[in-house]
């Protein structure tokens, strides 16, 4: 398996795989940068296809998650961790805990969280075996982020809007969200406060029902919703679904939401700015997670600032958006810029 030529590798710092035999773990962990502080990224539990897509996935993860940490301002690096296995089906206490020795093992340069296929109780489970792990609240309080990933996006698709469609509030708004589950739903119900009309879609069709009758949404079929005659589109699934035949199907003129990697290739994003469509980079938009899952860790935990702080995407979102425009770039390869440079400094 190819590493150093891989695509998406990018002078990561360690990549470490890991298994063990008695309870089915197969694992990789992706550091790619340490400058900021230690490498913090969530586990991701899915049944990749192959080895091979499991580690294009934690690279490309890992390396977002530098980006993210540096342009939200946290004394963090980027890391990732993945587990190619079904979490219905494959997730077990003993694997969880095999994982928590491996993150151990790597001495507190990365610390592990909750991601798509792992929740709360996982990271318990994970404690057991090493302290290089949040996510697991404070105060009594849920450590699930995924509210703070919503309010982030909400915020920077506020931003996104009063950029391209000069609006500044959300009233009428049509919104299409691509996979309504934990941050998906939090998305939906305060884009509905705000007065937006939404359109909804996920593979879960009962979940996806409830919340339809919940907020008097529109739903579509997973195939359709780029179809959707909408103001903007919110990916918050798997990542990857901003393809060349998306970028020409897709009717919305704003993309903010909270998937990772939305774009398949980099190449996309250009395709994207030739359409007129605003693209809000991810990793800038969905940082909210990981500004609260970062303050968990720390004695005094204060709710309000976290919520100033991951308010403060907008800030972040306007200024990329501000540049691309007046450099005629698009605004992923803005925030990749800026990125490096506050790496660098």
């Amino acid at each position: 398996m190819q590493i150093f030529d891989h695509p998406e590798f990018d002078h990561h710092q360690q990549i470490v795989f890991g298994g063990d035999e008695a309870s089915g773990l197969r694992a990789i962990i992706a550091i790619h940068d340490t400058r900021r502080g230690p490498a913090l990224g969530g586990l991701r539990i899915y049944p990749y296809a192959s080895e091979a897509d499991a580690l294009t996935d934690v690279l490309r993860l890992s390396r977002g998650m530098t980006y993210k940490s540096a342009l939200a301002d946290l004394p963090l690096g980027g890391g990732k961790a993945v587990i190619i296995a079904d979490p219905r089906r494959d997730k077990t206490p003993a694997m969880l805990c095999a994982m928590g020795r491996l993150v151990e093992s790597l001495g507190g340069r990365y610390i592990t969280a909750e991601d798509s296929g792992s929740g709360e109780e996982d990271m318990r489970l994970i404690r057991q075996e090493t302290s290089h792990v949040s996510g697991l609240g404070h105060d009594g309080n849920s450590g699930d982020p995924s509210p703070f990933t919503a309010h982030g996006v909400f915020c920077a698709l506020k931003s996104a809007v009063r950029h391209r469609l000069g609006r500044s509030d959300l009233q009428g708004l049509r919104v299409a969200i691509q996979g309504v589950g934990h941050v998906g739903a939090h998305l939906a119900r305060e884009l509905h406060e705000a007065g937006a009309k939404l359109v909804l879609t996920d593979v879960d069709r009962d979940n996806l029902g409830m919340l339809v009758s919940e907020l008097s949404a529109e739903s579509v079929t997973p195939d359709a919703i780029f179809d959707a005659d909408v103001d903007v589109f919110a990916p918050c699934a798997l990542g990857a679904v901003l393809t060349d035949e998306v970028a020409e199907r897709l009717k919305a003129k704003v993309i903010c939401g909270a998937a990772n990697n939305q774009l398949a290739t980099a190449a996309v994003a250009g395709r994207l700015q030739a359409r007129g469509i605003l693209y809000t980079p991810d990793y800038v938009a969905n940082a909210g997670g990981v500004i609260e899952v970062e303050a968990q860790r720390h004695q005094r935990y204060n709710r309000d600032s976290v919520m100033r702080h991951v308010e403060r995407i907008a800030e972040t979102v306007d200024e990329i958006l501000g540049r691309a425009q007046s450099e005629d770039k698009s605004p992923a390869a803005v925030a990749d810029q800026l990125a490096r440079e506050r790496l660098a400094d």
